[in-house]
C-alpha cells in the first residue's frame, strides 16, 4: 500500500508539472517543496527508464516518451480521483486521522466545522491543540501534527524553512467595544483615540506587537491588564467597562457579536504588515484526505463569516 502511495504522489507531481510547465508551478499547486517534486519526477524516470522532460531555465517540456506517459498518468489520475468523489459522497467511509494544533483565537470560528465535520465524518480520529506559533510550526516539522492554524506576515510565510503556508483570510486588526458605547460606529476608528479608553488585552504575539507600534506613534495607552481568559474580555467589553484590540477573525464567531453586542471598528498604523490567518503543512508530505476536507470545509465557513461581518458593518448606522 505505501508503495502504491508513492506512485499516486510521483503521478500526481508528473500531471502537474506537465499542467503548469514547470517543477515550481507543481510544488506551488501541490504545497510541497521544489525538490520534493524534483526527486518524485527522477524517481519515476529511474523506475520507468525514460526521460519524461527536458528541463531548462524557461520551464519543463515533455520529451515524446514523455508525452504518452503523461497521457495516461492524466487518466489514471482522474480515475483516482473519480474514487474519491466516490468515496467522498459517502462520508461515513472516510477514515484516518487529522491532527490539529492552533492558536486560541480561530477555534471560536472553527467550532461550528469541527463539530459538524465529525457528525460527517465519524471514522475520522481527530485531536486539537492550543499552542503559540513557535510551537505548531515545530509540531509540525517533527509529524507531532498534520495541520496547523495561525497567523502570519506574508514575509514570513515565504521563509519557513519546510513549511507550506495557506491563507484562508486577511487578518485585521480592530478595537471591540460595546455597541451602546459612544465610539461604536466611529468607522475607522483613528488608533490616536485608543489613549481614552480603558483596554484589556488578550496575550497573544501579534496582539502585542501592534499595541508596541501604536504605543510608539499614539501612546501611552491605558493598559488595565493583559488576560488568557477571553470570557472575562467579553464581559468586560460588552458591559462598557473597557475595550480591547484583537484580529477581527478572533470575534467573528463569538455569540455576543452574532447577536450584536459588539461593534468591531477597524485599526491601522501607518506601515502596519498585512497578516493572514491560515494554514500550516509539511512540505514535503502530501495533503491526507482528513487534512484535505477539513481545509475545504474551514475556507467555506471562513468565506460566510465575512460575508456575515460585512453585511453587519453596511447596516450599522450612517
Amino acid at each position: 500500500m505505501e508503495r502504491m502511495n508513492m506512485y499516486l504522489e510521483q503521478l500526481e507531481c508528473l500531471v502537474e508539472v506537465a499542467k503548469t510547465g514547470s517543477l515550481t508551478g507543481a510544488a506551488n499547486n501541490l504545497h510541497i517543496s521544489l525538490s520534493a517534486v524534483s526527486q518524485s519526477i527522477s524517481a519515476l524516470e529511474a523506475e520507468l527508464g525514460v526521460v519524461l522532460f527536458t528541463r531548462s531555465r524557461v520551464g519543463s517540456v515533455p520529451t515524446a516518451e514523455g508525452q504518452r506517459i503523461i497521457k495516461k498518468a492524466f487518466e489514471i489520475i482522474g480515475k483516482v480521483q473519480e474514487l474519491r468523489n466516490e468515496a467522498a459522497g459517502s462520508s461515513r467511509t472516510q477514515s484516518g486521522e487529522l491532527r490539529l494544533v492552533t492558536i486560541p483565537g480561530p477555534l471560536s470560528l472553527a467550532i461550528d466545522v469541527i463539530m459538524n465535520f465529525k457528525q460527517d465524518y465519524p471514522g475520522i480520529a481527530m485531536t486539537i491543540a492550543e499552542k503559540s506559533t513557535t510551537d505548531i510550526m515545530d509540531d509540525i516539522r517533527h509529524n507531532r501534527a498534520d495541520l496547523g492554524l495561525t497567523v502570519l506576515a506574508e514575509q514570513e510565510a515565504k521563509g519557513l524553512a519546510g513549511l507550506s503556508f495557506g491563507k484562508l483570510m486577511e487578518a485585521r486588526m480592530v478595537v471591540a467595544v460595546s455597541r451602546q458605547h459612544a465610539l461604536a460606529y466611529e468607522s475607522p476608528f483613528d488608533p490616536s483615540q485608543l489613549g481614552a479608553l480603558p483596554l484589556i488585552l488578550y496575550q497573544d504575539e501579534t496582539v502585542k506587537s501592534y499595541m508596541d507600534q501604536a504605543e510608539s506613534k499614539y501612546g501611552p495607552f491605558n493598559v488595565l491588564f493583559s488576560t488568557n481568559n477571553t470570557e472575562t474580555i467579553r464581559k468586560a467589553v460588552c458591559e462598557g467597562m473597557a475595550a480591547t484590540v484583537g484580529l477581527d477573525f478572533s470575534f467573528l464567531g463569538l455569540p455576543s457579536y452574532i447577536r450584536g453586542e459588539l461593534a468591531l471598528l477597524p485599526l491601522s498604523v501607518p506601515g502596519q504588515r498585512t497578516v493572514y490567518l491560515g494554514w500550516l503543512h509539511a512540505e514535503e508530505k502530501h495533503f491526507s484526505n482528513p487534512s484535505r476536507l477539513f481545509i475545504e470545509r474551514l475556507q467555506a465557513e471562513m468565506e460566510q463569516l465575512r460575508a456575515v461581518a460585512a453585511i453587519k458593518n453596511n447596516n450599522g448606522p450612517k
